[in-house]
Formats: structure tokens, sequence, C-alpha cells
């Protein structure tokens, strides 16, 4: 999987990560950013002005594009 530094992508089904606490909220379908961080994190960020965002691993962005949940454009 190649993701450039930034690029563009769509969430097409939410996307489901989890947060300190043990809870679990939701990506929403629509655009979003996807950066690469300095390891294999990704972070992805999404809403109307990237008020929203999120780290995962490169392994759950794989899975998710693999199950069809987020296509990247770039």
């Amino acid at each position: 999987m190649s993701i450039t530094l930034t690029q563009n992508a769509r969430i097409i089904s939410p996307l489901s990560y989890g947060v300190p606490g043990g809870q679990t909220l939701s990506i929403p379908s629509g655009p979003c950013l996807v950066e690469r961080g300095a390891d294999d994190s990704i972070n992805i960020i999404w809403g109307d002005s990237g008020q929203s965002s999120t780290v995962l691993t490169l392994e759950d962005v794989k899975a998710a594009r693999d199950a069809g949940q987020l296509v990247l454009l770039d």
C-alpha cells in the first residue's frame, strides 16, 4: 500500500476506531485526508474544516481499504 505524505481519500462506509477508555467511535462517510506519520501510523482527518481526526495503524488502513470502506483518490 502506497500512501504519500498527504493524499485525498473517501470513507465509503463509516469506519470504526477505538479511543482511550474502550469507547468506539466512527469516521463518517465522506471525504477525508490521509497523512502518513513518521512510523507506520496514519492520520485520518475529516470534517468540513478538518476539525476531526484520529490516528490508525497502517494495518487498520489497509484492512479498511481491502474491505471497501476507504478509497485512496490520489
